[in-house]
């Protein structure tokens, strides 16, 4: 059976990572796609956070448990070792306090994965060295990434969090290659975008 193609790859990635009828929460879940997706595919019990007051009203009239909230101020509203797993999807390089987020996500949930585009790219080095330029930045008032990390600065930071990397994979062109826990470099030099499966320790 084809897979269906309005589906995100990142979504089917992480979906496999989330062990069936767990607890789980989502921040920054924009419209509840990977919400909908977790509980169709694992039956989980699902909520999420979104500061998006319009993506979160769209995540509601589908009938999920979502709440607007900012991940940087409100992530205290819910209790410790309150879900099995945490998920940021592509929103870490844009919080005011990743590090902050990611202890939250850490006193949350035993297990986190985190996914964030990877600026250690080949094509993003070279593009540095050629412009001068910061890839991917537009302009100074623009809402991109605060925070453009590599897949090995971010590595670093959560083992600095004392977080376990459990496993890591590469996405490249909407397509996201195995799970492993080890060939960081690799990762770091080749991968579009990344996602962690991360463990607190």
């Amino acid at each position: 059976m084809a897979l269906d193609t309005s589906i995100r790859a990142d979504h089917r990635a992480i979906v496999t990572r989330v062990p069936q009828g767990a607890n789980v929460l989502d921040v920054g879940c924009g419209n509840g796609d990977l919400l909908a997706l977790l509980k169709q595919e694992k039956q989980v019990n699902a909520r999420g956070l979104e500061l998006s007051p319009e993506e979160a009203g769209v995540a509601l009239a589908r009938g999920l448990s979502v709440i607007q909230g900012d991940a940087d101020s409100d992530l205290g509203v819910f209790p410790d070792n309150g879900f099995d797993v945490a998920i940021l999807s592509k929103a870490i390089q844009q919080m005011r306090r990743p590090v902050f987020v990611l202890e939250e996500l850490a006193r949350i949930a035993p297990e986190m994965i985190v996914s964030f585009r990877n600026f250690g790219l080949w094509q993003r080095r070279f593009s540095l060295v050629t412009s001068g330029r910061m890839p991917g930045h537009r302009d100074w008032h623009d809402e991109g990434a605060l925070h453009p990390s590599t897949a090995r600065d971010m590595i670093d930071l959560t083992r600095a969090l004392g977080l376990e990397t459990v496993a890591m994979a590469p996405m490249q062109a909407n397509r996201v290659g195995a799970f492993r826990k080890n060939g960081l470099s690799r990762l770091n030099w080749g991968a579009d975008e990344v996602i962690l499966h991360l463990r607190r320790t």
